[in-house]
């Protein structure tokens, strides 16, 4: 039996207190990219109470993405938006969610996150998180921007940390590692960017906002 949404609620305020469960709920977060950051990112986001998430992705699970990824076997094939927004109902029955199965670019980049609080940057192509960043930066400048850079190869979860590098922009990740021939991203310690990321979220939610 699903838990009632008072319950659900009564949960999180239990482990969250009353005033960050509130101003969680009426929180709208995008989160840009659903692969190995963005999948874990969303369900954080999820099972803490975020009233809405926004879910921009155009592409689908494939068999390659299972070993890092919030996506089952079965899923295979479909878009990773409709998927995940069936995982994330598992885990938070009463999120609102928006999915756009789309790529997210300049020309459409201002509508699908205007409705967001905070954006999440979660894409494994660099040229792709330049341009988020640019457009959030240069056309959504009120907007809290929270993007990852350097998370691959197996060195230390421990070199993976959080910068505030402008007023509304912050930065996780080890800075430095990239994927190359045969290291590649292994999947704790893309979760481990994740959760700084996610962290990061509800942080700037909760009026913390230093790093």
């Amino acid at each position: 039996m699903v838990p009632t949404k008072e319950e659900m609620r009564a949960a999180l305020e239990g482990r969250q207190g009353k005033e960050l469960t509130e101003a969680f709920s009426q929180a709208a977060v995008a989160v840009c990219g659903l692969g190995g950051l963005g999948s874990h990112i969303a369900a954080a986001l999820a099972r803490a109470g975020i009233g809405k998430l926004i879910l921009v992705d155009h592409d689908r699970v494939d068999v390659g993405n299972l070993h890092r990824q919030q996506y089952g076997a079965s899923q295979v094939g479909r878009f990773k938006t409709e998927a995940l927004a069936e995982n994330l109902k598992e885990m938070a029955p009463y999120v609102e969610l928006e999915i756009h199965t789309v790529r997210v670019g300049e020309e459409n980049g201002v509508a699908l996150l205007d409705g967001a609080d905070v954006i999440c940057e979660a894409f494994d192509d660099a040229r792709c998180k330049a341009m988020l960043a640019n457009l959030v930066l240069e056309r959504l400048p009120e907007k809290y921007l929270v993007a990852a850079s350097g998370m691959a190869g197996f060195g230390s979860p421990n070199g993976i940390r959080t910068r505030r590098v402008a007023e509304r922009f912050y930065l996780c990740g080890d800075g430095t590692s990239e994927v190359a021939d045969g290291v590649g991203l292994a999947a704790p310690r893309v979760m481990a960017c994740a959760a700084h990321q996610a962290m990061t979220v509800l942080r700037i939610l909760a009026g913390e906002f230093e790093a």
